[in-house]
């Protein structure tokens, strides 16, 4: 009887071993957006295959062929497990091979879940590195504002301006006490010289695009984007008209500034605010004889007149988002989320994100001492987590082409001479979208 007990055993031990082996971890096979980081992608698949056991095989598109090798790759058995879409576009692209990431553990930590694609209540696409943009500005110099006691405005805190009617009543008042703050104007200059208006005709317009197709319920990835009303123009004039009225510079010499020499005014204290995004604080720290301390740097939301938009953040998005491929394996799937989650949540992923990847991560598992140290980043951060908040996504993806761009900024420049009406402006802009959208759609 022992012997047979004994036999059974063994041979139970060698059906659960069996079993085990026979049990497939999945592969994960990653094609790779950026050439520059390819070289981190590939320690990253070597340290989580030592972790783990997991095979992560890394690929990487040359320079500007990223879909074209997409196409490719799709069409052989050694299809991405894992690959990336542009935004609501690249979606619609790429929907057929989407897998549902609703209940994957990376999208439970997304800190700012209207960030990812959604279609029909389902996730296909999660963010993995965001940037954002908003009003920058100085607090050393707010405060001594807010300290004055002739200053013509009842705040007491920048925490109490959430709507364009309060920052119009501060930023005026401001800039009838520039002399008394030491300032030569509230915002930096608007730079409006071609090439260098891309915050204008690009991420201040975003703001009126992206107000126009929310309210309006349109689907991001049809053709209903190929047409706009510009309902939202007067906002956008709102704000553009604010940021050259109460200026360091006469709007009639926009068209010889730059967005360096914005930044500078800013740095050395010229400006208390200017409009640009967390890339912005390398460039501020940089200007030599630079007087802004890293711990007055701080975010305003780019206000417009927009009903409820005390509820609006900062604007928040990226044009990088992971998705799953759903015709891999249901191995190679769980082991793709799965490798996707510990780049974020586990201490080796996290440094190399934070560190030699360098990524705001827009996920809730990193703790205070992992985060980005700039100024800006926090903020970005900070804002993303503030309860009742939405972010402004970035629907700038969806403007036709740079022709557009380059035509609304040099009517921007028209504006601020004097040589062009707001009403022109804002015809143009309805017209040259409807235009330049035809000619993609031929």
């Amino acid at each position: 009887m022992k012997r047979v007990i004994i036999g059974t055993c063994v041979m139970l031990a060698v059906a659960m071993s069996l079993c085990a082996a026979g049990k497939k971890k999945g592969t994960v096979r990653y094609l790779n957006f950026k050439p520059e980081v390819a070289a981190v992608y590939e320690e990253l698949a070597a340290a989580y295959e030592k972790e783990t056991g997991v095979k992560v095989i890394v690929e990487t598109a040359a320079n500007n062929t990223y879909e074209s090798t997409l196409t490719a790759k799709m069409a052989t058995k050694q299809a991405p497990t894992l690959f990336q879409i542009n935004g609501p576009v690249g979606y619609a692209n790429w929907k057929d091979y989407c897998a549902d990431l609703s209940k994957t553990e990376i999208y439970k930590h997304l800190s700012d879940k209207s960030l990812a694609i959604t279609d029909k209540g389902k996730v296909y696409g999660i963010p993995y590195v965001v940037e954002g943009y908003g009003i920058i500005y100085n607090k050393a110099i707010t405060d001594k504002y807010f300290a004055l006691s002739s200053r013509g405005t009842s705040f007491k805190s920048m925490d109490e301006i959430n709507s364009f009617a309060k920052l119009k009543e501060l930023c005026d008042d401001m800039q009838a006490n520039a002399s008394l703050l030491g300032i030569k104007g509230v915002f930096a200059s608007t730079s409006l010289k071609a090439g260098e208006d891309w915050r204008w005709q690009t991420h201040l317009a975003n703001l009126p695009v992206y107000y126009e197709f929310k309210n309006n319920k349109v689907d991001l990835t049809s053709k209903a984007t190929h047409q706009i009303k510009f309902q939202y123009g007067s906002n956008f004039k709102n704000i553009f008209d604010l940021y050259t009225t109460d200026s360091v510079v006469d709007k009639r010499n926009l068209g010889v500034k730059t967005v360096d020499q914005s930044m500078a005014e800013f740095a050395l204290e010229e400006a208390a605010m200017v409009q640009n995004g967390n890339w912005a604080w390398g460039q501020i720290a940089g200007v030599t004889g630079n007087k802004v301390k890293a711990e007055n740097v701080k975010y305003l939301p780019i206000y417009t007149g927009v009903s409820g938009e005390a509820s609006q953040g900062l604007c928040i998005g990226t044009e990088n988002f992971y998705c799953i491929n759903k015709k891999a394996s249901k191995a190679d799937q769980q082991a793709t989320a799965d490798f996707i989650y510990w780049l974020y949540s586990s201490p080796t992923g996290k440094k190399y994100v934070t560190t030699k990847l360098g990524f705001i991560a827009p996920f809730d598992t990193f703790a205070e001492s992992e985060k980005p140290s700039d100024p800006l980043a926090k903020e970005i951060l900070s804002y993303m987590s503030k309860k009742g908040i939405t972010s402004v996504s970035w629907n700038f993806t969806l403007f036709p082409s740079q022709t557009f761009k380059d035509n609304f900024g040099a009517d921007l420049l028209q504006y601020c001479q004097g040589s062009k009406d707001w009403s022109t402006v804002s015809a143009n802009v309805v017209k040259n979208w409807k235009t330049e959208w035809e000619l993609v759609d031929e």
